[in-house]
């Protein structure tokens, strides 16, 4: 690592990074786009975001410190796993309104956020927790938490070239800080 940075606080940064770039996009795309489904990508923003929903729980929380009550009782998790992962992307479209699952999705990255605040560098080489489902990818929580900020970087490319496709190319504006 270079200098004193430690390792759960990079992690913390480029999570954070990865939020803040999938919100770009997203606050820069109308809800009235989240919906459609252009067959060349056969996606669209609603499923890559209530995916986003899941996947930011399971990778930097559930098989970090377990179910979290607060999380459970905040949104329907139980439904968007069953909408946002295995099924197809049309399978969502009218059951799930886009704002209402933005917002859920910005409560997942506070909580996840706050995890990733609670974990000590000694902490990040300790097996994630048993659950159910094994981690296809991570056996640590550094594995777990790494693989949450590359997971969150492929689905905002995926947002990007779907907004591409239904709205226009997104402007970052990246030098105009």
């Amino acid at each position: 690592m270079p200098g004193n940075v430690m390792k759960t606080e990079l992690l913390l940064q480029q999570t954070i990074n990865a939020y803040e770039w999938t919100d770009n996009l997203l606050n820069n795309l109308p809800y009235t786009h989240w919906r459609m489904l252009p067959q060349v990508i056969e996606s669209n923003v609603l499923w890559q975001v209530g995916h986003l929903v899941v996947s930011t729980y399971y990778n930097s929380i559930l098989v970090i410190k377990g179910h979290q009550t607060t999380v459970l009782q905040s949104m329907p998790l139980k439904l968007y796993s069953q909408l946002f992962t295995q099924a197809a992307p049309a399978l969502a479209t009218g059951l799930v309104d886009p704002e209402q699952l933005y917002k859920h999705l910005k409560m997942m990255q506070k909580h996840s956020v706050e995890t990733i605040e609670l974990i000590k560098d000694n902490q990040l080489h300790e097996e994630l927790l048993q659950i159910e489902i094994v981690h296809p990818v991570a056996k640590t929580k550094l594995e777990a938490l790494d693989w949450n900020i590359k997971h969150t970087l492929w689905h905002c490319g995926q947002i990007a070239l779907i907004k591409r496709v239904v709205d226009k190319r997104h402007e970052f504006h990246l030098n105009e800080q």
